[in-house]
């Protein structure tokens, strides 16, 4: 379908929040907040701070939005936020103070809103740095940037750190909520004088060790147990490999069951997200281990040349918020040592592009996204295309893994040496 509306505009300056739509933010986060079993705690360096200031936070679900906007008091402040989101209605988005990201693009418009946001408004900035929910309730990449927007920022650093928020809505089973307690916290990272002195690397480092979590073990040291019945469904989406007989693709999850349909190894979770073998001793206990392997086990692809990845894909474009997505084109997609490379028709016309391994440190996934299928998404300079594997099975989080590793392998690891 081919489609001349005009394009979203990266180069639109961002708004400052209405009075009426900071009142309207204000209410619902404590309200949200309140009635989802979420907390949060405000730590007294950060009520002191006056003027602007960036808040850098973990993603794991809605809920950090509404604990945030709670935390902050009802101050004004700007969001950065992917494209897609601004489908709800420029109006609303670009009122609430949101600026527009291309996920894992190293687009300068973004960084540019986000200064002039900071200097002109003199009003803080929230970003969620891993650009992403978290997968498996473990710290995802960040940026190597970060560090260098912080100090040319030049103003304090503030950190959101949640718990609780991922095990309660996890990205591979949204719904039922499991009802967990949900607790989250501002904290002061770096003092005016902290981003003075420090250097980017510095300031950097002081950041990736903060995101560090797990909120599998949380869940277990705070002894908080599930009741849901529903507490596995989904959990295949993120633990697609088995390890009993090293199938990949052919896990399922239904209830509190995750089984192999390969070779009919079978693991149950417990009230405290344990996984636990029922007819097999492979396996691992603690998800974040079964995902890491499963990390592990790409990176040997990579590194022997052996990964590749090769379907047929559905492309639809976001245009703006008026017209959202539209299903524009096929395509053949190859994910291999050269990157992404798509070859098809779209908009009526040959369709070739490709995004190099340098050009991705990681990649954007949606398991069912907005209820049309399991979704990967690449943004160009003018646009970002939604692509919808046709025929292969839950290759989601195997793709996630691959786009970092061969980043890694082929171009992070030749920098540091």
């Amino acid at each position: 379908m081919k489609n001349n509306s005009e394009r979203f505009n990266m180069n639109r300056k961002p708004n400052k929040p209405p009075l009426y739509l900071r009142a309207v933010e204000f209410l619902i986060g404590p309200i949200y907040t309140y009635f989802n079993h979420g907390h949060i705690k405000t730590d007294p360096e950060v009520k002191r701070l006056k003027g602007p200031f960036l808040v850098l936070g973990s993603h794991a679900s809605f809920m950090d939005f509404a604990q945030i906007a709670t935390g902050l008091g009802g101050r004004a402040n700007g969001w950065v936020v992917s494209i897609d989101e601004f489908r709800r209605g420029d109006w609303l988005m670009y009122g609430i103070g949101g600026i527009p990201k291309r996920k894992f693009t190293h687009g300068l418009s973004t960084a540019k809103h986000i200064l002039k946001y900071l200097k002109e408004y003199q009003l803080p900035v929230v970003l969620f740095p891993e650009a992403r929910f978290s997968l498996a309730g473990v710290n995802e990449r960040l940026d190597e940037a970060l560090g260098k927007l912080c100090k040319h920022a030049n103003v304090p650093v503030v950190s959101f750190q949640s718990n609780g928020n991922y095990i309660n809505s996890p990205q591979w089973g949204k719904r039922p909520y499991r009802k967990i307690r949900q607790e989250g916290r501002l904290s002061l990272l770096c003092s005016a004088e902290d981003v003075e002195k420090l250097s980017a690397e510095e300031i950097q480092e002081r950041i990736e060790k903060e995101f560090v979590r797990d909120e599998y073990k949380w869940q277990v040291d705070h002894d908080l147990h599930i009741k849901c019945k529903k507490r596995a469904e989904g959990i295949h989406r993120i633990l697609y490999k088995c390890p009993a007989c090293n199938t990949e693709f052919e896990t399922c999850s239904e209830g509190t069951k995750l089984w192999c349909e390969a070779c009919g190894a079978k693991w149950e979770m417990d009230t405290l997200s344990r996984l636990h073998g029922v007819n097999t001793q492979a396996g691992f206990s603690h998800v974040p281990d079964w995902y890491n392997w499963e990390r592990e086990e790409v990176r040997k692809e990579v590194q022997a040349g052996t990964y590749r990845f090769e379907d047929d894909v559905r492309v639809e474009d976001y245009y703006n918020s008026k017209t959202g997505f539209i299903p524009v084109g096929t395509a053949h997609v190859v994910h291999d040592e050269n990157g992404f490379t798509f070859r098809g028709t779209v908009d009526g016309k040959p369709f070739e592009l490709n995004k190099p391994v340098s050009s991705m440190y990681s990649c954007h996934i949606e398991y069912d996204f907005l209820k049309r299928g399991d979704a990967f998404d690449i943004a160009t300079d003018l646009t970002t295309y939604f692509m919808y594997p046709q025929t292969a099975k839950n290759c989601l989080t195997k793709i996630h893994f691959a786009t970092e590793e061969l980043y890694d392998h082929y171009v992070r690891n030749k920098k540091e040496n």
